[in-house]
């Protein structure tokens, strides 16, 4: 383990713990990975099968409402997987109702079990996250030089490593309108809809991009009264014709949508259910309602920021939606 073995370190005189033993002559490692996504897992895979000894370095900052997951990234544990698993349970209920027309005997009612489905869900996706045959450190890294990370765990321990070359794959996260009172003290995200235990109940999912329509659409189909409220335009940066087809065929599946509707603030009542205001443009003024959970899908944010220090020069790198954005200043 990155920790159990005392023999592999000494301390240093500032206190931190450093891996004395050269695994790989000169470096600790040959190739060291910060995320263990998808892209960081492919290319820690690839650099292993080539001969090279690599590490990659996980960890997941649990998300506001304390959701957190295993090792694979979004995709496995918030992303690809559990949605279509859950688009899945979806068609599966369309299928029943369509049944009756091709002679199956149905008994009504037909009602869905949201608490099954999501242990299902999750019992798949942790079994994935066992399948990676590559060194896995539950550590959150940060570069020290262009040659050392220090990895620091859960409860704080730190401890260095050094590695010939390191690569920085830490994806995005979603984000919330901080500007908005109470959206992100009451609100959830793709990052916990596939956790929940229970039912979301009655949801409003803020934002029109494929996560909104996505989870808007499994919500529906497993008998979430579901509401989607569009800002502008659903599926920005798609085909328009498309996506208005896109929105017509959820609609006529029961989804319902708010256009042009800007949510202002959200409110927990005594009840546990949650009142959203918002201002809708073709009334002019402002109108509410009540839900049971309310969904944010208005984008992915900047996952982190890495300071790499040279001597006097410091090169700041922000990393937004896998895109590298480098800053440089003495």
């Amino acid at each position: 383990g990155f920790f159990r073995n005392s023999r592999r370190w000494k301390t240093s005189a500032g206190g931190v713990r450093v891996l004395t033993r050269s695994l790989t002559g000169k470096y600790d490692y040959d190739l060291v990975v910060i995320g263990g996504g998808s892209g960081g897992l492919a290319c820690s895979k690839e650099a292993a099968q080539l001969g090279q000894k690599v590490a990659v370095l996980d960890y997941v900052e649990p998300s506001a409402q304390g959701t957190k997951w295993g090792l694979g990234g979004t995709c496995v544990n918030v992303g690809c997987i559990p949605k279509k698993l859950m688009h899945q349970a979806a068609l599966l209920g369309t299928a029943v109702k369509d049944a009756r027309k091709y002679g199956w005997k149905i008994q009504d009612p037909v009602s869905h079990d949201w608490a099954t489905m999501a242990a299902a869900v999750q019992n798949h996706v942790k079994s994935l996250n066992w399948g990676y045959r590559v060194k896995y450190l539950n550590v959150k890294g940060t570069l020290v030089d262009r040659h050392t990370i220090r990895g620091t765990t859960a409860s704080g321990k730190e401890a260095l490593m050094t590695a010939k070359n390191i690569v920085i794959a830490t994806g995005g996260r979603p984000k919330f309108p901080t500007h908005i009172p109470g959206a992100m003290e009451h609100g959830i995200t793709s990052d916990d809809i596939f956790w929940l235990k229970e039912a979301p109940g009655k949801t409003l999912v803020v934002g029109a991009s494929y996560v909104a329509l996505e989870c808007a659409g499994f919500l529906t189909g497993v008998g979430q009264d579901t509401t989607v409220m569009v800002r502008s335009i659903p599926l920005r940066g798609f085909d328009q014709q498309m996506a208005g087809l896109v929105t017509d065929y959820m609609q006529a599946y029961g989804t319902r949508f708010s256009q042009g509707c800007v949510p202002q603030r959200v409110d927990k009542l005594p009840s546990g259910l949650l009142q959203v205001t918002w201002t809708n443009p073709q009334t002019g003024g402002q109108e509410t309602d009540c839900f049971d959970s309310v969904l944010w899908a208005v984008g992915d944010g900047i996952t982190s920021t890495v300071i790499i220090r040279h001597g006097t020069l410091c090169q700041q790198i922000a990393y937004y939606q896998g895109v590298m954005m480098f800053c440089h200043f003495l």
